[in-house]
């Protein structure tokens, strides 16, 4: 038996991803987001939703660009400093003696210290209610060539993502691999051709 815990943002882990973007002034500034997501394969795009009050908001309405940031868990405090300050009165990078780099694909910073970079071009954004969702479409993805694996794509375990339980505000890394996606589940097909 469940227990009924209302309606309420409860999946878990949700992602620790930092939207960086330029003000209308081209100040870099960054936020951390963690309702965010891969939202269509092709073309590849991402969804980011941030609510209007954030500094952040209003730099993607103005360049209608924005760069998606994976940190690693070593720099899980810039990370937490990132979603807990505001730029309108701080100098976030600056603080945390983070580089913003441009972007060269789209009108967009992104952090130089940070292993994995989706550089995106806002192409829809949608009015949900609280929060306002960007969709960009991912024009370029770069990524530190220690995080690249044997397969030429980062590795999960290279990379070593930041996850985030919204409800209970604790950060968690991600543990060993338990298995292949299409073999994972090779017994169950197998048993569905078995005789009853």
């Amino acid at each position: 038996m469940k227990t009924s815990l209302g309606a309420r943002t409860l999946v878990v882990p949700t992602p620790v991803w930092v939207i960086a973007a330029f003000d209308e002034a081209g100040r870099p500034n960054a936020m951390t987001a963690s309702w965010a997501g891969v939202c269509c394969s092709k073309p590849p795009c991402i969804a980011v939703s941030l609510r209007k009050a954030t500094y952040t908001y209003g730099c993607i309405v103005a360049r209608q660009a924005f760069t998606v940031n994976v940190p690693s868990a070593s720099r899980v405090g810039e990370a937490d400093f990132l979603g807990t300050a505001s730029g309108r009165d701080t100098d976030k990078l600056a603080a945390l003696r983070l580089t913003a780099v441009p972007s060269d694909l789209v009108d967009a910073p992104y952090i130089g210290e940070f292993p994995l970079v989706l550089e995106c071009r806002v192409i829809h954004t949608f009015e949900i209610g609280l929060h306002t969702q960007f969709v960009g479409e991912i024009l370029d993805v770069k990524a530190e060539a220690e995080v690249i694996g044997e397969n030429g794509l980062p590795d999960p375990l290279l990379v070593a993502p930041v996850t985030y339980a919204p409800e209970v505000r604790r950060y968690f890394g991600i543990g060993e691999e338990i298995g292949r996606a299409g073999a994972a589940g090779a017994r169950f097909r197998a048993r569905e051709h078995e005789p009853e």
